[in-house]
């Protein structure tokens, strides 16, 4: 049930951001769904392996180059997926910090209290 509710909530991140950046797009709230379940996909399956890859870069750049990868998964997600688009890598890239703020701070209302 928890997972279904981040993955809600990070659809509902995904539709804000939509709305409030200009050089980033959703068609629905389908789509929306669609593209948090992508996002954490891809997160959970190529990132790792693209950080491996990049694990020089990233050292000489002191994780700086973490956020390229972001930006990379983003656009990866909008080349899966229509209905969803982002201009470019500059977009991708804040819409990948933007979303990351947003995210952790809708989570934090599905912490449970212990």
């Amino acid at each position: 049930m928890k997972r279904i509710l981040r993955l809600l909530l990070s659809a509902l991140a995904v539709i804000l951001l939509a709305q409030i950046l200009p050089n980033v797009g959703i068609d629905n709230y389908v789509t929306a769904i669609i593209v948090a379940l992508v996002l954490s996909l891809l997160n959970f399956i190529v990132k790792p392996i693209l950080i491996i890859f990049t694990l020089p870069v990233t050292i000489l750049t002191f994780g700086l180059f973490l956020l390229f990868i972001n930006a990379f998964i983003i656009l990866l997600a909008d080349y899966l997926i229509d209905g969803f688009y982002v201009s470019g890598i500059w977009s991708a890239l804040i819409f990948s910090l933007l979303l990351s703020i947003l995210q952790s701070i809708l989570f934090t209302f599905l912490k449970e209290d212990k």
